[in-house]
């Protein structure tokens, strides 16, 4: 076995931990891993300690890089870029932020409030949410490498071409002003030695974790319930092969949820294990992630609704884009 087919066998979708629950159910718990309850609790179990031992990782590493681009330094670095090297720069910047929509939301006011591009915060309000370091290397322990990197390719195209096309529709009088008070994230970490920074990512960890514990329950428990419980036919004949829209209704699906990657990604496991198509389990997942709900009323404070509508347009269709294209090549990347 090569080092990188053990790393993502043993470390991303620690096929030990999968064996090592399917014993404990099978022989402390005495159940048949086959049967509807033992699949489920299998499946609960193993997702479950999987993603946790993930997050924890991932956001410790994260964060760690996160506390050299706080608000101030991105600001000061985008202000360097225009047109698509602008909304380049802050897509891949929205690639080391959080982890949700409703989380970069505060940092988009505050690059809105202190006058950068609005293309440019667009395309950083689109990638931070769907695409960052943690979707990579999740989607990888689940999906597979291929998979991985093609969503992230695609995700930072959408939030690229998205704020493109933002920047030049000349919408700047759709900016509201806010005034209720937010979080300035990160802004205490520019001057932070090592140790700070340890310290800050160890933090950071244990905040977000706390924040973010009930959403993987629940979404580790609907997919056990979608991967034992709900027959394959009905998944199938909403989100299968044979339906032409698969794509736009799991995206339309995915809109009134609101989660991070962390809770959407157990869903998604199980509607692909039940044989949804690759890309339109993608869309569901980029539907709650970038477009949620709570996350779209917040955004309505801060710009009018010409411009929202605009944002929720361009979006929605980079999504159903990205999701039939998956589809047609998916096969190949499996």
């Amino acid at each position: 076995m090569s080092i990188f087919n053990f790393f993502t066998d043993q470390m991303l979708k620690m096929t030990w931990l999968s064996d090592l629950v399917t014993s404990f159910v099978e022989n402390i718990l005495k159940l048949d891993i086959n049967s509807r309850l033992g699949g489920s609790i299998q499946f609960f179990i193993y997702d479950t300690i999987k993603i946790f031992i993930l997050l924890a990782v991932l956001i410790f590493f994260i964060s760690y890089i996160q506390s050299y681009f706080p608000p101030e330094r991105t600001k000061k670095i985008l202000t360097k870029f225009k047109g698509i090297s602008g909304a380049t720069v802050s897509a891949l910047l929205g690639t080391v932020t959080p982890f949700c929509s409703c989380s970069s939301i505060p940092i988009f006011i505050g690059f809105s409030n202190a006058g950068l591009p609005l293309g440019v915060t667009f395309s950083f309000l689109i990638s931070s949410p769907m695409v960052d370091l943690a979707s990579l290397l999740l989607l990888a322990g689940f999906f597979g490498m291929n998979v991985s990197i093609l969503y992230v390719v695609l995700g930072l195209i959408v939030a690229i071409v998205g704020g493109t096309i933002i920047s030049k529709l000349n919408l700047d009088d759709q900016i509201q002003t806010y005034t209720e008070h937010t979080r300035d994230l990160y802004s205490e970490s520019e001057n932070f030695n090592q140790k700070q920074r340890l310290n800050y990512a160890k933090e950071d960890t244990f905040a977000i974790i706390k924040n973010v514990y009930k959403y993987i329950f629940i979404g580790v428990g609907i997919g056990a319930l979608i991967h034992n419980w709900i027959p394959q036919e009905a998944i199938l004949a909403v989100l299968g092969h044979n339906n032409p829209f698969s794509v736009i209704i799991a995206a339309v699906i995915g809109i009134p949820m609101y989660a991070d990657i962390f809770g959407t990604i157990p869903i998604a496991e199980a509607l692909f294990m039940a044989g949804v198509p690759i890309g339109t389990v993608l869309a569901f997942m980029m539907g709650v992630t970038a477009l949620s709900l709570p996350s779209m009323i917040m955004l309505s404070k801060v710009v009018k609704p010409k411009l929202l509508g605009i944002f929720v347009g361009i979006v929605t269709v980079g999504i159903i884009i990205t999701g039939y294209l998956f589809n047609a090549i998916g096969p190949f990347l499996m």
